[in-house]
């Protein structure tokens, strides 16, 4: 918990050295439209005892609690190895890589991550990470209305299969710049963009289309199609996917007959645990025509006067990160200690593991549908493909069910109905390698208890 020394006389002392009435003054220049000018939502100020004793309470209910949600953060397993090598000293604090001659280390690091990520992506190059998933995509929008030059409508087709925090941050960041976000209905029988969806828009001009793989309900949208419309239609295709799902399928380089422009996603399930929310880490990659247009840095490997390798920041200096309107991004730094963490995972457990872990978590999905659709009022929602996520339909409200569930210590899944109205009897249910039968086996039975069925 950082600690501000200063008290009201040395701010004070400090404003009145400058020339200014307050602190709101040094910010004069901000347009009154785009303030805010009270936080609501948020509660009134902790004394750091009272916080620490909240966030002891808050621990203790993870305790031996097992968790089916997913929805964007997943539980799997992390070898010993990754965090007893990331928390070394000279990863832990490790931060800047300005200085080259000072910072080999940590920008080896980096460009190893890079070279992985874009290889998992089967794209040409990769930044050093953005801050998590959901910015990741809103900074994706942002590189391809620039860098789409024939598109003059600034206008972006998003599925409506992506994650709904997602599109909420997408909006947030993008709104501010006149660019438009438009969502494709999906198909409520398969839960999946139809190509349909897409006929209204034949002929008008589009900056871009957002294509997740595997979509929000964990089902595999026809990303070949999509990605050869979006083409054919003047746009760039931004894929938004599952790392570890990218081990399995087809990776998005290799979508439709040319590839997705820009994919990016969340690297949490990277040897990244649970932790209440984060930290977190984005990823992005593009083709090499767009790299002038990607935010963040790019670690690169070249050779000194002496033919010796090395490694140095490339393309972007890091005065590009605060020259306002002209720079590609707001975002300016990377997260460091969690991409440390990724590219150990990815080095430990390699390809093979990468798609074991995938091959794993389907298994176990498809086990747990088996189990629990022999339950009186549980049925799958969506017909066809699914990777290690399903929706399912309860015949008593979802809300009822989780506190009983809970009541067993099963977190039994992320409920629909807040983000998409027409699913309130509907659970999207999250299975990942780290279950076992036994697991699986209780969770039916406890659900079949709690809803009354056979």
């Amino acid at each position: 918990m950082p600690f501000i020394p200063h008290t009201e006389d040395d701010v004070r002392a400090m404003l009145n050295t400058i020339g200014v009435d307050s602190i709101n003054a040094l910010f004069d220049e901000i347009p009154d439209n785009l303030r805010i000018h009270d936080l609501p939502d948020v509660p009134e100020g902790l004394g750091e005892m009272e916080l620490a004793g909240i966030m002891r309470k808050r621990a203790l209910q993870d305790i031996g609690n097992a968790c089916y949600i997913g929805a964007g953060a997943y539980e799997h397993h992390i070898p010993a190895a990754v965090w007893e090598v990331t928390g070394r000293g000279e990863f832990m604090t490790a931060y800047t890589p300005y200085q080259a001659e000072a910072s080999q280390g940590t920008l080896q690091l980096i460009y190893e991550y890079q070279t992985m990520i874009s290889s998992l992506m089967g794209l040409d190059v990769s930044n050093a990470s953005l801050y998590d998933g959901a910015s990741a995509m809103g900074e994706a929008i942002l590189m391809a209305v620039r860098a789409n030059r024939q598109s003059k409508s600034k206008r972006i087709l998003v599925a409506g299969t992506i994650h709904p925090v997602y599109r909420r941050v997408a909006h947030a960041l993008v709104k501010g710049q006149h660019i438009t976000i438009e969502e494709l209905p999906f198909c409520p029988d398969s839960g999946i963009t139809a190509m349909d969806a897409l006929a209204p828009y034949n002929g008008e001009d589009i900056a871009a289309v957002v294509i997740p793989q595997p979509n929000f309900f964990g089902r595999l949208e026809e990303v070949d199609l999509l990605t050869n419309w979006g083409h054919e239609h003047g746009a760039l295709v931004i894929a938004v996917v599952n790392p570890i799902a990218m081990s399995l399928f087809r990776e998005p380089g290799q979508w439709g007959d040319t590839g997705a422009d820009i994919a990016v996603g969340e690297g949490q399930p990277l040897g990244i645990p649970l932790a209440s929310g984060g930290p977190y880490f984005g990823f992005m990659c593009c083709k090499q025509a767009l790299v002038r247009q990607m935010p963040g840095r790019i670690i690169g490997r070249t050779t000194d006067l002496d033919g010796k390798p090395g490694f140095a920041l490339t393309l972007q200096a890091r005065e590009q990160h605060i020259r306002r309107s002209k720079a590609t991004s707001n975002i300016c730094t990377n997260q460091g200690l969690a991409v440390t963490a990724a590219t150990i995972y990815m080095s430990i457990v390699g390809a093979g593991g990468l798609r074991q872990t995938a091959l794993a978590s389907h298994h176990n999905t498809k086990l747990l549908v088996e189990k629990v659709t022999a339950i009186k009022g549980v049925e799958v929602v969506f017909e066809g493909a699914y990777f290690h996520e399903v929706v399912l339909r309860l015949a008593k409200p979802v809300h009822e069910v989780m506190d009983k569930m809970a009541e067993h210590r099963i977190q039994v899944g992320y409920p629909l109905g807040d983000d998409f109205p027409d699913y309130q009897d509907c659970l999207l249910v999250c299975v990942t390698e780290k279950k076992d039968n036994d697991e699986i086996q209780q969770y039916a039975d406890t659900l079949a208890t709690v809803l009354g069925g056979a």
